[in-house]
């Protein structure tokens, strides 16, 4: 069945952006007036550059057509893209991994990674935006009008744990503007005793929905997006804006990488390149204008 959102009215015309530059970072200095001109006829070809790109789980359907796109027009290839929850991301990053770009799913996990030193804060930039929406077993007669309604509901809700997963905070702040929550942050607070026997925790937006579309759950919170992800899931509602803080996210090039300026292209073609805009479109991310 074809997935159709009602999503609010949020143009993809957003995806107009100002040139971001980024290479600019990452320009090295010509070599001396001096200098020979070298002898290639036997030297050894450069080696191809293979990034390896952390990005949040709700990224994974996206992200492997975009890259697709970039190694078809650039020749540069990826290694086993990490596709967790933001926070699982930057744990392993912290642990030693090595990464050559993040994109996380919140604003928050992205600053913790720059607190931590694991990102080039210089090559920082807000990527996509998405939004929250409650979602229903493909089929179900739930029917839900407003936020309110998810007091009346029958069974288990499924929400991300926030503690790693930003759509669970984000559901938390939401579920706050209606008494269910009683921290506005997201992550600072418990659920209401009498709705918190019916959370179902789960450990990634992915885990949610499966818990919704098999019937663990009656009603989840997870991005618009991840309906393009899911099978077994629709939309029954999609969450007010102004009940929770705008879902951002930010990318960057790690601290560490080997591949900065190569890094830092293939953010910019993620965000500027014609094609690669069509692929986020279809999987129903807009460019963060």
């Amino acid at each position: 069945m074809e997935k159709t959102l009602n999503t609010p009215a949020r143009a993809v015309s957003r995806r107009s952006l100002v040139a971001l530059g980024l290479t600019a970072l990452f320009a090295g200095t010509l070599a001396g007036c001096g200098a020979k001109p070298a002898d290639t006829a036997g030297s050894t070809p450069a080696k191809a550059v293979e990034l390896q790109v952390f990005a949040a789980n709700s990224l994974e359907k996206a992200m492997p057509e975009v890259q697709a796109l970039y190694t078809e027009k650039t020749g540069v290839t990826f290694a086993d893209t990490q596709f967790k929850a933001s926070g699982d991301l930057i744990e392993q990053m912290r642990a030693g991994a090595q990464a050559d770009a993040l994109i996380t799913a919140s604003k928050g996990t992205m600053d913790d990674a720059a607190a931590g030193g694991l990102v080039d804060e210089a090559t920082r930039l807000d990527m996509f935006v998405n939004d929250l929406v409650v979602v229903k077993a493909e089929g179900s007669d739930v029917e839900i009008a407003s936020l309110e309604d998810v007091k009346n509901i029958e069974g288990k809700v499924a929400i991300g744990d926030a503690v790693t997963v930003p759509a669970g905070k984000y559901a938390n702040q939401a579920l706050s503007t209606i008494g269910l929550y009683t921290g506005a942050a997201g992550d600072d607070g418990v659920y209401a005793p009498e709705f918190a026997d019916r959370v179902a925790l789960a450990d990634k937006v992915g885990t949610a929905a499966k818990y919704v579309s098999t019937g663990d759950a009656t009603i989840g919170f997870v991005y618009s997006s991840d309906i393009f992800r899911y099978d077994g899931i629709e939309q029954a509602f999609v969450c007010p804006e102004d009940t929770h803080k705008p879902i951002v996210y930010p990318g960057a090039v790690a601290a560490s990488s080997e591949h900065a300026k190569a890094a830092a292209d293939f953010l910019d073609f993620c965000m500027n390149d014609a094609e690669a805009q069509k692929v986020w479109a279809k999987y129903g991310f807009e460019l963060f204008a």
